[in-house]
């Protein structure tokens, strides 16, 4: 009960943010960040789109990958009619398909850039069931896979960069609460509504696809502090708001509820709070494998926190998600 009254009224943590936190208010006092470079997934909409807003305004070059050249492209002119110095770029990537991920990765590495900051945001919750051509369930294949794949063949390109700057790393994995709603073991789960139509629970699936968000930062951060790099993970929860991603769920009943359960949500200002406090607050350095919400550190589930399921699921992302012989990295 008084965490729900802490968050109704927005009461701030140890942190000194909470729940009413706007993006631009944690970063409102962060170093200047035009030495950053940044590649932010799903920044066409919602949270992704102010997240990116935010990081510009306060002067990051910014990395705009999207299926849609053009929506990206209209998320750059909204950016740049704020923000006129902005530095934005805006490429082409469909995170579920591992040949767009991996010709999205040669393609930034000929630009020559640093990377300093990854913000895996994209999320997709489908009602109806599908596979990508890489034959792996769609919600999983776009929410978890693309990004695990993405993340692996740029972290050579991160320990480079923080190498040659001294500036540390950061990776961000945006996930969700609902990673919680998944019980039961996911390797036989994700096998099942792969091959299965008649299986396929969107709710279920999408839950599946955070959790393993979770269980990658753990798994992610353990690599990354076995090999020294200069680079944390982190994953965060941003909160339940109202944004495309609901798209596919649009109807009397989804409008009901989200009317119902309006003084809950937050607003895409507040939403993108915790996720831009993960990229950029000098507190954090050094801070790796953890969650946060509402701009402060807390428990994923019991599943979100076991070691031996963060590392069983790398090895079977390993098996789904295979290297090219052009790989850039090999953990």
């Amino acid at each position: 009960m008084l965490e729900a009254l802490k968050y109704l009224i927005g009461a701030a943590g140890a942190s000194g943010y909470g729940s009413k936190s706007t993006a631009e208010d944690v970063t409102g006092n962060c170093r200047d960040l035009s030495h950053i470079t940044a590649i932010i997934t799903g920044a066409t909409s919602g949270i992704g789109a102010e997240t990116a807003r935010v990081l510009a305004k306060r002067g990051a070059r910014l990395i705009i990958p999207a299926r849609s050249y053009k929506t990206a492209e209209d998320t750059k002119a909204r950016i740049l009619a704020e923000c006129t110095e902005a530095k934005v770029i805006v490429m082409s990537l469909d995170l579920s398909s591992q040949s767009s991920v991996r010709n999205f990765v040669r393609e930034f590495e000929s630009l020559n850039f640093p990377l300093n900051l990854l913000i895996n945001n994209a999320g997709k919750f489908s009602h109806g069931h599908g596979i990508s051509e890489d034959g792996i369930e769609m919600t999983f294949a776009t929410n978890y896979l693309g990004h695990f794949l993405l993340t692996k063949l740029l972290v050579k390109k991160m320990v480079e960069t923080a190498e040659e700057t001294g500036i540390q790393g950061r990776i961000v994995n945006v996930s969700s609460s609902i990673h919680s709603w998944f019980t039961g073991d996911i390797i036989p789960y994700l096998d099942l509504i792969t091959k299965n139509k008649s299986e396929y629970d969107a709710t279920r699936a999408y839950a599946l696809s955070k959790l393993a968000n979770v269980l990658h930062t753990k798994e992610l951060a353990h690599k990354l502090k076995q090999m020294k790099a200069n680079i944390t993970v982190n994953c965060v929860h941003p909160g339940i708001v109202r944004t495309r991603l609901t798209r596919d769920r649009e109807g009397l009943i989804t409008d009901l509820v989200f009317f119902l359960a309006s003084k809950l949500l937050k607003t895409i200002p507040q939403a993108a709070a915790t996720t831009c406090y993960v990229a950029t607050h000098p507190r954090l350095e050094n801070v790796s494998g953890k969650y946060f919400a509402d701009c402060n550190e807390t428990s994923p589930s019991k599943l979100g926190s076991n070691s031996y399921e963060a590392e069983r699921l790398w090895i079977i992302s390993e098996i789904m998600a295979p290297e090219n012989p052009k790989s850039v990295f090999h953990l």
